[in-house]
């Protein structure tokens, strides 16, 4: 399986941080996974590059010799002094908050690659530092397809396409914005970012997302300093709503799993109750769901779904004719 770049990034992090002594190319690339496979070109022109945009995200990467007197091999390390953040005291509520996102960017299929990367090192006589290399357990990833290629064109500064359906008719149109944040809200992952086609500020839900490809050259944008990320994600995503759903037994367990039981029942229907806050979302799962589900309130998302299953039942209809 290929290995991702923020993942052979973050495995190069970790092998850069994790020992005392400057490691050679060679060490590197044997090391770290997404190196070894790749050929002499190949790892040389990514490793630079590597290299060159840890630099830029501000990781003190150090060059030098474990020879003073013999320097002609360059070596690369991290000093961890450098790279590592004051203290920090937090308060109770804080370290709830912390604990809490630790959570949510749980990423344990990175976790384990770099535990390779450490024992490859232990194995060629390098001498790690465990307790430094822990200080960078990775808590970052996400389960939405489109995390990673966004990921990739913020940190290069270049403009993405994909498809993404309109909030009114729910058609699919490209859209070619440039990123600017990647945030989580209410259990949903976002994009922020500026909108070449509508010529403005837009936000956009990952989930809902097409295949996301780079478009254009890197650098070619700069994120606006004074740009409240943020409270754009707030305002767009807006307050938070509750639906009641009536489910026949046994079916749509993922609505289930977020839904709270009320107690009632409508025939032979249990009722739920769900907290949702993008009703574009909600009306397209309800209806996928067909006669299985059936939105009772509110009102207005209500006709919403019917009117979903109208014009599904009308298209079907004149397929057949």
């Amino acid at each position: 399986m290929a290995v991702s770049k923020s993942e052979r990034m973050l495995n190069l992090t970790i092998c850069l941080l994790s020992t005392r002594r400057f490691l050679g190319r060679e060490q590197i690339r044997q090391a770290v996974a997404g190196y070894a496979d790749a050929g002499d070109a190949a790892f040389e022109r990514t490793f630079e590059r590597d290299k060159d945009e840890l630099r830029a995200l501000g990781v003190p990467i150090q060059t030098g010799s474990n020879d003073r007197y013999f320097d002609d091999e360059v070596g690369y390390r991290i000093d961890p002094a450098s790279f590592e953040l004051p203290p920090v005291e937090l308060s109770a509520a804080e370290v709830s908050v912390v604990a809490l996102a630790a959570q949510a960017f749980d990423a344990a299929g990175v976790r384990e690659s770099s535990q390779g990367a450490l024992a490859k090192l232990r194995a060629a006589g390098v001498d790690v530092d465990q307790p430094t290399a822990s200080g960078v357990a990775p808590f970052v990833s996400a389960r939405e397809p489109a995390f990673e290629p966004l990921w990739e064109a913020l940190v290069e500064r270049v403009a993405v396409r994909f498809d993404y359906p309109d909030r009114n008719t729910n058609k699919r149109a490209r859209r070619t914005v440039e990123p600017w944040s990647i945030t989580s809200r209410r259990g949903g992952w976002y994009l922020v970012g500026f909108d070449r086609d509508r010529q403005d500020r837009r936000v956009f839900k990952l989930s809902r997302m097409g295949t996301v490809k780079p478009f254009g050259k890197p650098g070619a944008f700069v994120i606006p300093e004074d740009a409240d990320l943020l409270r754009v994600v707030t305002s767009e995503v807006g307050p938070q709503r509750t639906a009641r759903l009536a489910l026949r037994p046994g079916r749509a367990p993922a609505l289930r799993r977020r839904g709270t039981e009320t107690g009632e029942r409508v025939a032979d229907r249990e009722v739920l109750e769900l907290a949702f806050d993008n009703s574009a979302d909600l009306v397209a799962e309800v209806a996928g769901h067909g006669p299985d589900v059936l939105l009772l309130d509110p009102p207005d998302l209500r006709e919403r779904v019917i009117a979903r299953l109208e014009e599904s039942a009308a298209r079907r209809n004149g397929v057949s004719r």
